[in-house]
């Protein structure tokens, strides 16, 4: 199983869209390169994600980069639907450089690519969100989410 952790906006939604992906071995929702060792209430630079464990015989970095393309927008800086801030931004980040090579390939590969505002950088830190925001659509699939709830059960 591969690691790589992806942001979208709201983490909520993204976590339940990426679950639904083939390849797609584990979820959990939290927060990624921050400037601090610890998350406070002003989160300090950390951006919302999701870390995703994945099979990459059945699924690639790529893939997952088409996905992700999907369910934002991919040109806004800091903001996916009313989420504002800079903790919403977008991006995919990772241990391990052949991922972000792969990332910065597909992106590379887009005719909009100088519009492109999604990170793809080394993951520096990572904290876990709480249990009240694991699989929070799940068991509040009435909570407010940027997602259209068709495309969080597309793959499905």
């Amino acid at each position: 199983m591969e690691i790589v952790y992806v942001a979208g906006g709201c983490l909520w939604g993204v976590q339940a869209f990426m679950q639904t992906l083939p390849g797609v071995l584990l979820t959990e929702a939290g927060r990624a390169n921050g400037t601090t060792q610890t998350l406070n209430s002003k989160y300090d630079g950390y951006v919302e994600c999701v870390k995703v464990g994945f099979d990459a015989e059945i699924v690639t970095v790529k893939a997952l980069m088409h996905y992700l393309f999907e369910i934002i927008a991919p040109y806004s800086e800091n903001k996916q639907g009313i989420d504002v801030g800079k903790k919403y931004r977008t991006g995919i980040y990772s241990e391990q450089s052949k991922h972000l090579a792969q990332a910065q390939q597909f992106i590379d590969a887009r005719q909009d690519k100088a519009l492109v505002t999604v990170e793809v950088l080394p993951l520096r830190n990572y904290v876990r969100s709480a249990d009240e925001h694991q699989d929070r659509l799940r068991k509040h699939p009435n909570d407010y989410c940027h997602i259209p709830y068709a495309l969080l059960n597309k793959y499905s």
